[in-house]
């Protein structure tokens, strides 16, 4: 189903026209563009300086990277096969990194042959491997930060401790190997901005040994663990730029965020496939509680695996048409899998739903569609791409400014468009 440009949608129009083009009761997703679209400029907006390399892994939707790069962003590789689909895509290799510091030898050979050259590494391993793999690598040192204020803390698997560096940058001048630049990652969901200024003056201190070991680095990356809701930390980062990296020292500086495009980009449509009431023995005014359980068409092991990684986090739940007077329910939320981990929310007030009902759930682009799968059978969302008159706009003010938009056929991304 596709259509032009058309005028923006409520949430509410968007899931009855939508509803109507599946199998009742399938799962889908809807990627706004215009979301995607609007967080590419913000990013230019906030962090002028710092050239986006989008983290594949976070979410890998085709529609997303060849938006992505029609837009002129790079992109954050960990594996052979992400490096290969973004090649597929048109993305040219000097637009690659090959962001993992523990790589198989079959994928480094794989990256030389199409011409990926620049990769990150934080030991000698890596960097013998390397120069017997691919000699003529781009290598980007990975250092270990202080990430003990991020949710996800990346530092006890990845990175060269700074007493370190001197020691693997030696190593490499024996080898023979080309070494361009830092690396660091402050882990997800960091709660303190203070992590990237350190980060950043850590990654100083070392181009200030490697210019005494005869390098001349030229590329700065400061690694992902950029929200998907807000830019809390870009007064900071250009900051400590402005003071550690001066536009004039000639440094590039770029950026690993995934969470940050994606993250708000899709929304998921589940559907209520069973229900359950349980009578509880609290009681209010003599009358039995009532604990509602419902069973969606989507859970963890599907578009909702992130809350696996996350914790218990409550996504916010939509239905169309509910009245502000309508009781609400002590609810229990399930997917559709035989599994008890499979719960979506536990101890939700929400009014009382039936079998067939919509559910929308919002922010749920990041690390779902990536990691999920397709247990007890269940198979994996479709994904509908919509775009307003707005982005067509946006589009064609794009034309002027990128040569990458002049060839970018935003209808061949759209799949159902309103």
């Amino acid at each position: 189903m596709t259509s032009s440009c058309g005028e923006s949608s409520s949430g509410t129009v968007l899931l009855g026209n939508l509803g109507s083009c599946q199998s009742y009761g399938k799962p889908f997703q809807v990627l706004n563009l215009d979301t995607l679209i609007q967080m590419h400029l913000k990013w230019l907006s906030y962090l002028p300086r710092v050239k986006p390399f989008y983290a594949v892994k976070c979410n890998s939707t085709e529609t997303v990277l060849r938006t992505l790069n029609a837009l002129g962003t790079g992109f954050d590789c960990a594996s052979k096969g992400e490096i290969s689909q973004v090649l597929s895509l048109g993305v040219k290799p000097e637009n690659i990194i090959y962001a993992h510091t523990t790589k198989p030898q079959s994928h480094i050979k794989y990256a030389c042959a199409q011409g990926v050259n620049l990769m990150t590494f934080d030991d000698e391993e890596e960097l013998r491997k390397v120069s017997r793999c691919h000699p003529k690598a781009k290598l980007v040192l990975r250092i270990a930060v202080d990430d003990s204020s991020s949710f996800h803390r990346l530092s006890s698997k990845f990175g060269a401790g700074l007493s370190t560096t001197g020691r693997l940058l030696e190593c490499a001048a024996e080898l023979g190997v080309e070494v361009v630049g830092v690396s660091f990652h402050i882990g997800s969901k960091c709660s303190q901005s203070l992590a990237f200024r350190q980060a950043i003056a850590d990654a100083r201190s070392v181009f200030d040994t490697a210019k005494l070991l005869g390098f001349q680095f030229s590329l700065l990356d400061i690694g992902g663990g950029f929200s998907g809701k807000d830019f809390p930390f870009s007064e900071v980062i250009n900051g400590a730029l402005d003071e550690y990296f001066p536009f004039e020292s000639g440094v590039q500086v770029i950026a690993e965020p995934g969470r940050y495009y994606v993250e708000s980009t899709f929304t998921l449509a589940a559907n209520v496939i069973a229900k359950r009431v349980i009578m509880e023995d609290m009681r209010t005014e003599g009358v039995p509680e009532r604990l509602m359980m419902y069973y969606l068409s989507d859970g963890v092991y599907g578009s909702l695996n992130f809350l696996l990684i996350d914790g218990q986090v409550s996504p916010y739940l939509h239905r169309q048409a509910v009245e502000s007077s309508e009781k609400r329910y002590r609810s229990v939320i399930w997917g559709p899998t035989c599994d008890c981990i499979d719960k979506i929310v536990d101890n939700y007030l929400v009014p009382e739903l039936h079998v067939g009902d919509w559910l929308l759930i919002d922010n749920v682009g990041a690390y779902g569609i990536s990691v999920s799968t397709e247990f007890n059978g269940f198979k994996r969302s479709s994904i509908y791409s919509v775009v307003t008159n707005e982005t067509c706009i946006l589009k064609n003010f794009y034309q002027y400014l990128n040569t990458a938009m002049k060839a970018f056929n935003l209808q061949q991304l759209i799949y159902c468009t309103f």
